[in-house]
């Protein structure tokens, strides 16, 4: 179940790729919460002035890249990630199809609560954020679990003791289960809401009610008795600040505000002053939520210094209701098949009809569905890739969808047969969208197809060397993005796979088939003196959940830098013979954002590589010097290029827009495949820049340079 801008679509997609830390779960129930996903709608829907408003900083962003990049380039980003297809859906249960090997606790055949996966027939989720239902739980009553822990972890986190008076704003169904809850835990509770009929809900499992408006003042202060609200909980979900206005002025002096819900934060500092009020807000389900070290890697966190993580706390409503301790079932208003899942989406537009919990319900899923997903019939697109077979694509992010496919099409690769993607989803967007024939669930599906001759690897990079392995042991053509390794055991396992088979190797150093870099070469072709390069990436720092700070992913140095050492050594014509790394030295080596590399050639040529991820924004990325035998070069960006000879005269070359050599390189590639060139000095060059960018690593945590064999 997706949206894309204001549309609602359902879509057949392959079976998502189980990861080690994750769980494969056939889904029989799922939850909309009419109140946080009408909002969420509401936000994805509204027009780009209204998301250019919510989010200025993203503003600023593409300013930026407008600057570099150009108008078009900047144009077809934005539309491309406005156009994305969001999954809807957080809240769910079902059955183990199969459990990642990472995963502890957890079987296949076992009844879990998911939380943080779609509205799907099958759920790829985390394996700390499946929870084992209680055998005298319902599949519909287990579907609470995500939402009931978001309420949950904003009770635990206003620290709510028997006896306390607790107001909560807001009473859709985080609201109402708040409410609940907070009854439980010995409080008193009041709760404040714009709709009569969710005040009613309320009031008939005790809290005390009152609408939004002025009557709320007189109400709390008789509740309580002047003193106004110990804890206050806001649960609502408004563009408008107006509950966090009201919460300030209903809190007792020296009370608590807990932030749940999406609301404005224009707040007024005088209430909040003259109370000395405390403000927390709350993270979804509780401690580990949005960690890529508890999510992504599995890491827990012990009982006894996080007692209650975000797996915990879905885990902890699982058991208050299977115990008969907190009522859910009542809050389910409407109940759709999952097939009709758009129709009940639908409800959530319809201001006259009352509703809270929305159930999707689910048929067993067939153990023999197809994990295929034809795309395209009819006769395959004349083959441009003479007899080598049809392309395929393993991998469906941003930059395969939105660079290197289109690069690839516009290159003469026009027949493709499968692609595939960790998601699955992404894999059959991607490929409706460029005419592949099918979509299917595995890597190892569009590598052993029988139609395709040619396989683009562009997946996590902790993934390529194995699927380049495969590709060419499997006899065929692989085009690599990079790294092609992120150890030196996967190089030589790579190097000795490509050695032993006749398959065409190219790894997507695209910079030095840039018509920028190029020119650089011509200008310094012929020298017979060294010479000295300088290249400054000002690469900027990266959110702390990005997938790059992951150490199995090989840091930017590996993942980004390896660009920056191709390119210097395609303007010197040779490989490094030296290499040596310097670090900021705070943190892991292999996740360094600040270091210098520098390399040395047999010619007595220098390269220095100065990587930043802590410079301003409004500094160009990319910036590349050459000197030397009596000429130089200035490269700004791969959009202005400024050369100069011994007679002293400049020469400018603009490129408009900058063009950093997908499309050139992507044509060599295919002019490889089609036997037109032989491409051994082109794949021995991409090995030694990779053996060059891991001994740049190796230099970092040694402290010491390294020696290669050749250059």
């Amino acid at each position: 179940m997706i949206q894309v801008g204001n549309a609602l679509s359902m879509r057949d997609a392959p079976a998502p790729t189980l990861q080690p830390t994750q769980v494969l779960v056939a889904t029989r129930a799922s939850l909309i919460s009419s109140g946080t996903e009408r909002y969420v709608r509401g936000l994805a829907s509204s027009s780009l002035l209204a998301k250019a408003r919510a989010r200025p900083d993203l503003v600023r962003k593409v300013i930026d890249r407008a600057k570099t990049h150009g108008l078009a380039s900047t144009f077809r980003a934005v539309r491309g990630q406005l156009a994305e297809e969001m999954p809807l859906g957080y809240s769910g249960a079902g059955v183990v199809v199969e459990v990642g090997e990472m995963v502890t606790g957890i079987r296949p055949g076992m009844r879990v609560a998911t939380a943080g996966a779609g509205h799907a027939e099958l759920q790829l989720v985390a394996g700390q954020l499946a929870a084992p239902m209680p055998d005298q739980l319902s599949f519909d009553e287990a579907a609470f679990g995500a939402v009931g822990s978001i309420a949950l972890h904003g009770v635990r986190l206003a620290g709510i003791e028997p006896g306390d008076r607790v107001l909560v704003i807001g009473l859709g169904l985080v609201g109402q289960i708040t409410g609940r809850l907070a009854l439980a835990a010995g409080a008193s509770v009041a709760g404040i809401d714009l709709d009569p009929w969710r005040l009613q809900v309320a009031a008939g499992k005790g809290v005390i009610t009152s609408g939004a408006g002025e009557e709320s003042l007189d109400v709390v202060n008789k509740w309580s008795q002047g003193v106004g609200a110990d804890r206050v909980i806001v649960t609502a979900a408004s563009k408008s600040s107006a509950p966090m206005h009201q919460a300030a002025e209903l809190a007792r002096d020296r009370g608590v505000i807990t932030l749940v819900g999406d609301v404005g934060l224009e707040l007024d500092r005088r209430p909040l002053y003259e109370k000395e009020l405390t403000l927390q807000v709350a993270r979804s389900y509780g401690p580990g939520r949005y960690e890529p070290s508890y999510e992504s890697w599995g890491v827990d966190y012990p009982p006894g210094q996080v007692r209650w993580t975000a797996g915990r706390n879905v885990d902890a409503v699982l058991q208050l209701v299977g115990d008969g301790r907190l009522e859910l079932e009542d809050l389910i208003t409407h109940r759709f098949p999952f097939t009709e899942a758009v129709d009940a989406y639908q409800v959530l537009s319809r201001s006259d009809e009352n509703q809270l919990a929305i159930l999707l319900e689910y048929e067993p899923a067939a153990e023999d569905e197809s994990e295929v997903i034809t795309l395209k019939t009819g006769s395959p697109a004349q083959r441009s890739t003479g007899s080598s077979g049809g392309a395929g694509l393993v991998g469906a992010g941003k930059f395969a969808a939105n660079v290197l496919v289109p690069a690839a099409i516009e290159a003469g690769f026009t027949d493709w047969t499968a692609v595939a993607s960790a998601a699955g989803a992404s894999a059959e967007r991607l490929g409706r969208e460029r005419g592949f024939r099918r979509a299917v669930q595995s890597a190892e599906a569009v590598i052993d197809d029988p139609d395709t001759g040619v396989v683009f690897v562009a997946s996590r990079h902790d993934s390529h060397a194995g699927y380049v392995i495969r590709t060419l042991e499997a006899g065929k053509h692989v085009f690599c993005e990079k790294p092609l390794a992120i150890t030196e055991e996967e190089l030589q396992e790579v190097s000795a796979a490509w050695r032993s088979n006749p398959g065409t190797l190219m790894v997507g150093f695209n910079r030095r088939w840039s018509p920028a870099v190029e020119q650089i070469c011509q200008h310094f072709g012929g020298r017979s003196e060294p010479v000295q390069i300088l290249y400054r990436a000002n690469a900027g720092a990266l959110p702390d959940d990005h997938w790059l700070k992951d150490r199995r992913m090989g840091g930017r140095l590996i993942g980004e830098a390896c660009h920056f050492v191709d390119t210097c050594a395609a303007i010197v014509g040779s490989s490094p013979t030296s290499v040596y790394a310097i670090g900021s030295g705070r943190g892991e080596a292999i996740l360094e954002e600040e270091f210098t590399v520098v390399l040395g050639y047999s010619d007595g040529s220098q390269a220095i590589i100065t990587y930043t991820a802590g410079g301003p924004s409004s500094v160009n990325k990319e910036s590349l010097e050459v000197i030397g035998s009596g000429r130089h070069a200035m490269l700004d960006d791969y959009g202005s290029l400024l050369l100069a000879g011994r007679t002293g005269s400049a020469k400018k070359v603009d490129y408009k827009p900058p063009d950093k050599g997908h499309a050139a390189e992507l044509r060599v590639f295919k002019h490889l495949v089609e036997g037109r060139s032989d491409g051994a000095a082109i794949t021995e060059a991409s090995l030694a820049t990779t053996q060059a960018t891991l001994a740049a690593v190796r230099s970092l945590v040694t402290g010491r340079a390294v020696r290669l064999e050749s250059g």
